[in-house]
């Protein structure tokens, strides 16, 4: 889909008031509740705004009057690889949790899936997220989309469970995630078989793995979902 541009600090701290605000008030399903996780995931890559991330984190994290006072222990950063920056967040004395978006344990397949492991490979990634596990004391969270037929094979679980334990054990947490659709994508989901399969092979290996609930997906709100069905009204409505 192309960069359209950045957040500000601003509009993502704006996106949490709004957030804890709402909660508060009652506003969401269950009554009123307290903010207390935020996850930086989903369209685009909050390494690439570094700077406006991590000052993000220090409104969100701060206690007040400068910021939302929140656990770091409740925050979350997503990254598809960016090594350095991986490294720079681990020495900003912000212990929050980092999700990398693995999605396939081999540089093979992995090159096709995600352009920027052409520079970085999955070997330096995972030493980079395991020191930063050394570094923070988190728990690093492995993110991986199940594709049918593409990275789902048994073979690919065991490989990421001997990189993961080759580093060590109980530093990292592998959330398999069943694929959302996506209009004009021909990638669909596993079969519930192969994701039992895929699973079971990293918890026989001693990989602490949760399958992680997909949500949004029945509204297109989803990861991807709703930018990619405006995107799509946006050029009929061009070439009517």
């Amino acid at each position: 889909m192309g960069l359209t541009r950045n957040l500000t600090t601003g509009e993502i701290v704006e996106q949490i008031r709004h957030a804890a605000a709402l909660s508060q008030a009652g506003g969401l399903a269950g009554g009123p509740a307290r903010l207390s996780n935020v996850v930086f995931m989903g369209m685009g890559e909050p390494m690439v705004n570094y700077k406006n991330v991590v000052a993000a984190l220090h409104r969100i994290i701060d206690p007040a009057p400068e910021g939302f006072g929140l656990s770091a222990r409740g925050i979350t950063v997503s990254t598809v690889g960016l090594v350095p920056l991986i490294r720079k967040l681990a020495g900003e004395g912000l212990p929050v949790t980092l999700a990398v978006s693995l999605h396939a344990p081999d540089d093979e397949l992995r090159d096709g899936l995600i352009p920027v492991n052409s520079k970085w490979k999955v070997g330096q990634l995972l030493d980079a997220a395991h020191d930063y596990f050394e570094a923070t004391g988190r728990r690093v969270s492995i993110e991986y989309a199940l594709i049918k037929d593409m990275n789902d094979h048994a073979w690919r679980a065991q490989l990421l469970a001997d990189e993961l334990n080759r580093r060590g054990h109980g530093w990292a947490h592998v959330n398999p995630i069943p694929l959302n659709p996506t209009p004009g994508s021909i990638w669909t989901c596993s079969e519930p078989e192969v994701q039992d399969r895929f699973v079971d092979t990293l918890r026989r290996a001693g990989i602490t793995t949760t399958v992680r609930d997909t949500r949004g997906s029945d509204i297109d709100g989803a990861c991807g979902q709703l930018a990619t069905e405006v995107l799509n009204q946006e050029r009929a409505a061009h070439t009517r």
